[in-house]
């Protein structure tokens, strides 16, 4: 393997450790992965579970499109359900996928980019 092409693979390790961060290897299951949401108290986790079932129940029921008049609070926190899409979100890995593409393209130049 040539000189450069092994400072590519060192430097790839190097990126991936720092950048692969959202999915973490689960240990009671082989080949799954768990991801985490950071959230303040048991409160707004049953917020997210509440708002997440109340979205749910209205794309089943195109037809009336609302909660049902049974659920004490009807609104859907909209902003809490993207919110943790959002932190699910592995802006880290695009990063890392961006840098391995630096480190592969070349310039108009035809000089190699060299990743920070």
């Amino acid at each position: 393997m040539e000189t450069d092409e092994i400072r590519k693979l060192e430097k790839i390790g190097v990126l991936s450790e720092r950048l692969l961060n959202t999915l973490k290897p689960a240990e009671d299951k082989r080949g799954m992965y768990n991801a985490e949401i950071r959230i303040y108290d048991y409160y707004e986790l049953v917020s997210i579970i509440r708002n997440l079932m109340k979205l749910c129940i209205i794309a089943l029921d195109r037809d009336s499109a609302e909660v049902p008049p049974t659920i004490q609070n009807q609104n859907i926190d909209v902003g809490l359900i993207i919110g943790v899409a959002l932190q699910l979100f592995p802006i880290d890995e695009f990063e890392l996928i961006n840098e391995i593409s630096d480190l592969y393209h070349c310039r108009k130049d035809g000089t190699i980019v060299d990743s920070k």
